[in-house]
């Protein structure tokens, strides 16, 4: 069996207790470089075979782990934080299927969960926002037109934007001409959950200059939106006065002035 495991967004603990599990079972360990904190694989066996896949192309990869299942061996891929966000998977899973070998994935928390975190941010704040939009900025990895940074921030909803840190005068600009206001909140999350970590918070029209004050350039996430204010309502969901499946309202409707 083949196991696509989520590794988390950094912290060696934020690994699921299953991930761990199969770390510590595994025969074969394909990993993402970089992205992957190598304290992880101090979970696996001393007899494990460790290979960083920033080094090897797709069909490496699938050479490694089709050999290993089909010599009866436990083969973990450890990708960053979930894999099924910018984690290139499917076409893993695809190749997998063609020779009839089976897999499953063992998901993991995303190094956007990892942000809001950091941040102590609520992404759907009542009032404010209800939608998280997760994407990045166009490079040398094409974006289709119709999900452009621009488009997306007519929306005025809750953005997280990976794979982008290196075009933050693009993105600010992109982000403004959308229908953000240049004073929109914003912040700059590097390595979220990392020993290394670090928040940094500015406007959208500040954001090439902040990431270049702190020498941020690469792994970071970029947070957008009013949800990092102050201002937001409060929780029908435990507001006296709102009456669920499982309490009756306890207090008059508030009037609204």
């Amino acid at each position: 069996m083949i196991t696509f495991v989520g590794a988390g967004p950094g912290a060696e603990d934020l690994i699921t207790v299953r991930g761990q599990n199969l770390l510590r079972e595994a025969d074969i360990v394909v990993y993402a470089g970089s992205l992957v904190n190598p304290g992880l694989l101090s979970m696996c066996r001393e007899n494990c075979e460790i290979y960083n896949s920033a080094k090897m192309t797709l069909e490496e990869v699938m050479e490694v782990m089709t050999a290993g299942e089909r010599a009866g061996k436990k083969v973990v891929r450890l990708h960053t934080g979930d894999p099924c966000l910018y984690g290139a998977i499917r076409e893993q899973m695809d190749e997998l299927e063609k020779e009839n070998i089976p897999y499953e994935v063992c998901p993991g928390v995303s190094s956007f969960c990892g942000a809001a975190a950091a941040l102590g941010a609520e992404y759907t704040l009542p009032g404010v926002s209800q939608s998280v939009v997760i994407t990045r900025m166009a490079g040398r990895t094409p974006v289709p037109d119709r999900e452009s940074i621009r488009s997306f921030a007519a929306h005025q909803a809750t953005m997280v934007i990976f794979l982008s840190t290196g075009m933050l005068k693009e993105l600010s600009e992109e982000l403004i001409r959308g229908g953000y206001a240049a004073d929109t909140p914003a912040a700059i999350v590097y390595k979220a959950t990392w020993p290394e970590e670090k928040v940094m918070r500015c406007t959208i029209k500040k954001l090439a200059e902040t990431a270049e004050k702190e020498n941020v350039t690469k792994t970071a996430l970029i947070v957008v939106g009013r949800i990092l204010g102050s201002e937001y309502d409060r929780s029908k969901l435990y507001d006296p006065s709102f009456t669920t499946e499982f309490r009756e309202a306890s207090a008059p409707v508030q009037s609204e002035k």
